[in-house]
């Protein structure tokens, strides 16, 4: 179900989703841009929070650039094992989502480990404890867009990718995936930065205690972690059925070869796919791209698909609809 909400409401998630302000009294800003007082606005995003609208506040890390290794997972699990699966998948720490969808593969799954730990070790544990049927490890080969973001006035996608103004990045193509070098500073920084924002009027005041640094000094760090794309922005992340978009989609293509590039940035211009990746292939399954997509219906998915399809001439597809969340979060690194 969705929630009803004023306008005020909306364009307070349209500023929090995209450039929330790391100042030392953000709402108090969010206000002066919306003519609402602080106080409003913190009880607005309360009450939005309350409603399940808002998820979190908090920096989105790359995953991979922290020096954490991550894949997606498929997998089959018998249907009547299924929900019990699912909960013994969402124990893992590492497990950020985890959605039932249509199609043989049932259950898909990201998970991430640290540097020191084996990721195909953990699949292989919890492919066990499931007694799942079957499992593909499907990690990134070439990634080419992540950026959740909807337009809360229009009702529509908004998706970019924030590593870059024109929505893909190009030049990251070759570093997304290199893990690089943290001090023993920024790994603090981090570790404050991903907990979900107090609202109160000055939220990171504690922040920059604890670090014992001025609240100036944790904004530098802040810019410092996102110039070195250790750090993709610092927003709200919201829980997309509540806020209006009621399908996602995953859709997935069988690209030649040597169009991969090429169709991958065509696909990850479309403002309603918020990510895309290319990822292996296996002899029961021929698809090598991935993009999300999140809209208001499902007739609105089917159309975004087609118009992809229009547009790269790409027309061996699929459209795997989740139709059950288990887990949706945020991985803590360096906990």
């Amino acid at each position: 179900m969705t929630t009803t909400m004023g306008s005020s409401d909306r364009q307070i998630l349209n500023i929090i989703q995209t450039t929330f302000p790391l100042v030392e009294r953000p709402f108090e800003n969010v206000g002066s841009q919306v003519d609402l007082s602080e106080e409003e606005v913190i009880q607005r995003i309360d009450n939005l929070k309350r409603q399940n609208v808002i998820r979190q506040i908090s920096a989105i890390f790359d995953t991979r650039r922290l020096g954490y290794k991550t894949t997606l997972v498929a997998a089959r699990l018998p249907q009547e094992s299924l929900d019990a699966g699912a909960q013994i998948i969402n124990q893992h720490p590492g497990v950020s989502h985890n959605y039932e969808r249509d199609g043989y593969f049932n259950l898909w799954f990201t998970i991430a480990v640290s540097a020191d730990e084996d990721l195909e070790e953990s699949v292989s544990f919890l492919t066990k404890q499931t007694k799942a049927e079957a499992v593909r490890m499907m990690p990134t080969i070439k990634f080419f867009k992540i950026g959740v973001n909807f337009d809360m006035i229009k009702n529509e996608g908004n998706a970019v990718d924030y590593f870059s103004p024109d929505g893909y990045n190009k030049s990251g193509q070759g570093k997304w995936n290199e893990a690089q070098t943290l001090t023993k500073f920024d790994i603090q920084v981090i570790r404050e930065l991903q907990e979900d924002l107090d609202l109160i009027s000055t939220p990171f005041e504690s922040m920059a205690q604890r670090l014992n640094i001025s609240q100036t000094e944790l904004f530098q760090a802040a810019h410092s972690l996102t110039e070195r794309e250790l750090m993709r922005r610092f927003s709200a992340v919201l829980h997309h059925r509540k806020a209006g978009f009621g399908s996602n989609a995953m859709a997935v293509w069988k690209v030649p070869t040597d169009r991969s590039t090429e169709v991958g940035y065509l696909m990850a211009q479309s403002k309603w796919v918020t990510h895309c990746y290319e990822r292996p292939t296996f002899p029961d399954w021929p698809y090598t791209h991935f993009t999300m997509i999140h809209a208001t219906s499902r007739d609105q998915c089917e159309k975004v698909a087609h118009e992809i399809s229009n547009q790269t001439g790409i027309s061996d597809y699929q459209l795997l609809y989740s139709t059950r969340e288990y887990k949706k979060t945020r991985v803590r690194y360096f906990v």
